[in-house]
């Protein structure tokens, strides 16, 4: 049995008041360049396995499975591939986006990332490609399994949860300049209808893994050849 709106309210509150602070805080200690690579990417990978972990006791809880965030088995070959082909026009249409909002007078960085994803040497690419994979799993499960879900049951309207939690997964990118906020939500919004679609994780997993690979690993490691 599904939980009652006021439960689905008072657990979306609880779970938006431990994630947005930091998500909003996290743009000014990354303008004050306060981080180095490997305290990021660690401090990020253990918050987003904790909040999983949290979602995964709220499911506990009330008794839901797992599998009703998307998290399923079936035609997982399938579902890799969907994910594979949807995210070059993804991946293509968001430079495009972001480039006319840079033309229209919207901010961009002057750096493509952060200094802190940017830095990295041999050794830290291992850490950088664990990093990506465990974003990659635990944000999808966050914004497209668990948010998507928890705003369907309280708002029942499918559009004003995509909008809404992808504009909560806008929200950890102010680094990127308001052109990049925009185009992060719309990615975000995307994934959610490739994970409506499906009615899978797999494939919005994949894509998110294979745009963070792209440009926090394959990027940087393909500038420090060159340079």
């Amino acid at each position: 049995m599904a939980p009652s709106r006021r439960v689905l309210t008072s657990e979306v509150a609880v779970f938006l008041l431990l994630i947005v602070p930091s998500l909003v805080l996290s743009l000014f200690v990354i303008r004050q360049g306060q981080l180095s690579f490997v305290l990021a990417a660690t401090a990020t990978i253990f918050r987003d396995v904790g909040l999983v972990c949290l979602i995964l006791y709220f499911l506990w809880r009330n008794g839901e499975p797992v599998d009703r965030l998307g998290w399923t088995r079936r035609h997982m070959v399938r579902e890799l591939a969907i994910g594979i082909v949807c995210f070059a026009p993804v991946f293509l249409g968001a430079a495009l986006l972001e480039r006319a909002l840079v033309r229209v007078g919207l901010s961009a960085p002057t750096t493509p990332l952060p200094s802190f994803l940017n830095d990295k040497g041999a050794a830290e690419a291992l850490l950088a490609t664990l990093l990506v994979t465990v974003v990659a799993l635990a944000e999808e499960t966050i914004f497209r399994g668990y948010l998507l879900l928890r705003f369907q049951g309280i708002l029942r309207s499918t559009t004003a949860s995509v909008l809404l939690s992808s504009a909560v997964f806008a929200l950890g990118h102010g680094y990127e300049g308001s052109a990049g906020v925009v185009t992060v939500g719309t990615m975000g919004a995307l994934f959610a209808l490739v994970y409506l679609w499906r009615r899978s994780l797999v494939a919005p997993v994949v894509m998110h893994f294979l745009q963070d690979f792209l440009t926090i690993v394959l990027l940087p490691a393909f500038e420090r050849f060159h340079s």
